[in-house]
């Protein structure tokens, strides 16, 4: 069984990462605003701080995770309000046409290149004709000086710190194109994109055909 990368520091991710990520749920919550009666999917749910978002906007959250150990906090912290999920993003085993909305935020950086191929196709097979597929990750290409240089410099630093295999899977995300490499699809079009951080990340807003 592969090791839980998270196992250590699951008890205290919100506590390193949460006021660092939460300028993106911002920028998510405005590029899909969220309607009481929702089907949310959270893909990469973690301590699942997305999810008490959206229950408390009303929807019907579910998360998969691949780190046992970030979804004993997530359950902790939303009790029975989400239905949690251990597995693997290339592999989902939701029926098709399920969710309103499928969110991916900063996860696909952290998978391997086929992993995170499937886990695209997997996320366009469960949301709903009509539905949306929202991505916030790293982009490649041009910052903004100086600010943007200083951030991408600040990210590469969390990234390294993550571990070998998380910084080679992030890297090789990047040169793929980030996720406007992997939307290039007949069965995805995207209708919205935001790009903040100083040009280091970019919120994408899919539709499924």
């Amino acid at each position: 069984m592969t090791a839980d990368p998270y196992a250590r520091s699951a008890g205290i991710y919100d506590i390193l990462i949460e006021r660092l990520v939460a300028s993106l749920r911002r920028v998510g919550l405005r590029m899909h605003p969220l309607e009481d009666g929702m089907r949310v999917l959270d893909v990469g749910c973690g301590t699942g701080t997305n999810l008490e978002l959206y229950r408390r906007a009303g929807c019907r959250v579910c998360g998969i995770d691949s780190s046992a150990a970030m979804l004993a906090v997530a359950a902790k912290k939303l009790g029975g309000g989400a239905e949690l999920r251990l597995g693997s993003a290339a592999d989902m085993r939701y029926p098709d046409d399920s969710f309103d909305l499928v969110v991916g935020m900063l996860t696909l950086h952290e998978m391997r290149r086929e992993v995170r191929s499937q886990a695209m196709g997997e996320m366009a097979r469960v949301v709903k004709r009509g539905g949306r597929i929202l991505l916030i990750d790293y982009r490649p290409g041009p910052v903004r000086i100086p600010d943007g240089w200083l951030a991408r410099a600040f990210i590469h630093m969390i990234e390294i710190a993550a571990g070998r295999e998380h910084f080679r899977n992030f890297r090789d995300f990047l040169a793929g194109g980030g996720v406007p490499g992997l939307a290039r699809s007949p069965v995805l079009t995207t209708e919205k994109t935001e790009i903040f951080g100083g040009g280091n990340l970019g919120a994408y807003l899919l539709r499924p055909e």
